[in-house]
């Protein structure tokens, strides 16, 4: 028998700079994000619309992930964390398809630059999957799939380059945001929006009622949705720690409060239990930590939970029908409440209750560092001036983020329309799936048929 040499691998498979732990789990959490979107989201949106438009929305959601992922990896990565091209973007190039790039360590973390592009792909893949909620029952599914690859090249770039990229102008006047709360959730709210806007409403039948075809499938696309959060916010600290175990236990928390606060609302004021009330209250309450989820403490993502799960409540349930603009866009899955107030509210509440022990571990600054404190320990500190920088800082991100979404979202739904509909014919919007694939989600009960 042949005698194989007890070092199986070269010695350039495991580098010095490689923890094999960090590397494990980053892998691992990219993957569990990616179970959000694929199937996650595929089967919450196939089952929460009307059974006319089942397949049409999980396959929205669906071709979103295969597209972003090329466009990801031929050149957004390289606009999104590349070389400084732009205070707001990087320099494009195709360094991101090259083996000695993606074999040489990342820019934060202990492992290779492949599992950075990977981990960074299902982030932006699921920031396009929340726009086409606002989206469904009536987006022409050709001008989606023009949509994608022309929004993650022109908005989510600039927003992750910004925020996320250590050369970015937001990230270097030390803008809080843990894991996305501005990068994805707020800009998908604000993006889905205003999309939702130059599309136009769903045929009024179906705006006026839309019930779900599968409530318990429903469920099952959210609780892969809660629990891919796991990955989500545990994975930003690029390395197996602490603040990684914080940031997944300060999540599941605001998470849980937000539910129950959303579900106590809907018993007070319309004295049912909504399953689909609570799982709103689910999501405002991911979005609303992920900006903050492992600089805070576990009150913090308590109190957290209570604001997200009645805020957005109070913005869905009492001001939508009150105010003009609100009323006349239809958001099919809310995604403006859901993602663009409950991001925003995390945005905020992360400048109030930031801890700046809990920054210094994330940030890796000394305690000399005048940001990255939350008002709340400005005033404990003695350091108010800090605390209402962070604060304002905070606002700036709100603000840049909203703008730049609403400009370049308008700017490409009108490029698009004149290349093709953005919205479906009248009779594709009577009809829904059959007429727009030439299929149906449930084929066992189609018309005529006995068995």
């Amino acid at each position: 028998m042949e005698n194989f040499p007890i070092n199986l691998y070269p010695d350039d498979a495991n580098p010095e700079w490689m923890n094999k732990g960090d590397n494990a789990w980053q892998l691992t959490a990219a993957t569990m994000v990616g179970l959000q979107s694929v199937p996650g989201l595929v089967i919450l949106y196939g089952s929460i619309v009307k059974k006319k438009w089942a397949l049409n929305s999980a396959f929205m959601a669906l071709y979103a992930f295969a597209s972003a992922l090329i466009c990801w990896v031929g050149w957004a990565y390289q606009l999104s964390f590349g070389n400084s091209f732009l205070p707001f973007l990087g320099k494009p190039n195709l360094d991101t398809l090259d083996q000695n790039f993606l074999l040489e360590q990342a820019f934060l973390g202990k492992f290779p630059m492949a599992t950075m592009v990977y981990f960074q792909f299902v982030f932006a893949a699921i920031t396009l999957i929340l726009i086409a909620g606002a989206l469904l029952g009536r987006i022409n599914f050709i001008a989606w799939m023009f949509f994608v690859p022309l929004w993650l090249t022109f908005s989510y770039t600039v927003g992750a380059y910004s925020i996320w990229c250590p050369n970015g102008w937001l990230a270097k006047i030390g803008l809080i945001d843990y894991s996305g709360g501005f990068v994805i959730h707020l800009s998908s709210g604000a993006a889905g929006f205003t999309a939702a806007y130059w599309v136009g409403p769903r045929e009024t039948k179906d705006r006026e009622r839309f019930p779900p075809n599968n409530i318990l499938l429903m469920l099952a696309g959210a609780g892969l949705l809660w629990m891919g959060w796991t990955g989500f916010n545990g994975g930003d600290p690029y390395s197996a720690s602490v603040d990684a175990s914080l940031a997944v236990l300060n999540t599941h928390i605001c998470a849980s409060t937000s539910l129950l606060t959303w579900l106590l609302l809907d018993v007070l004021f319309f004295e049912k239990p909504s399953v689909i009330g609570a799982t709103q209250g689910m999501i405002t309450g991911l979005v609303c930590i992920t900006p903050a989820a492992g600089v805070v403490q576990g009150w913090a993502a308590i109190l957290m939970g209570l604001m997200s799960g009645s805020i957005p409540w109070f913005t869905m349930m009492v001001l939508h029908k009150k105010i003009w603009l609100l009323r006349q866009v239809d958001d099919t899955m809310a995604v403006f409440h859901t993602h663009a107030v409950a991001g925003s509210l995390g945005g905020i509440l992360a400048g109030i209750f930031a801890n700046p022990k809990l920054s210094r571990i994330f940030y890796m600054v000394d305690d000399s560092e005048i940001r990255y404190i939350g008002l709340a320990y400005g005033f404990q500190n003695g350091r108010i001036r800090a605390g209402f920088r962070q604060l304002s800082i905070q606002l700036l991100g709100i603000i840049f983020v909203v703008a730049w979404n609403v400009v370049v979202t308008s700017l490409i739904c009108l490029l698009i329309r004149v290349v093709v509909p953005l919205r479906l014919s009248e009779e594709e919007l009577k009809d829904g799936d059959d007429k727009i694939h030439g299929e149906v989600a449930y084929a066992l009960w189609g018309d005529g048929q006995k068995s």
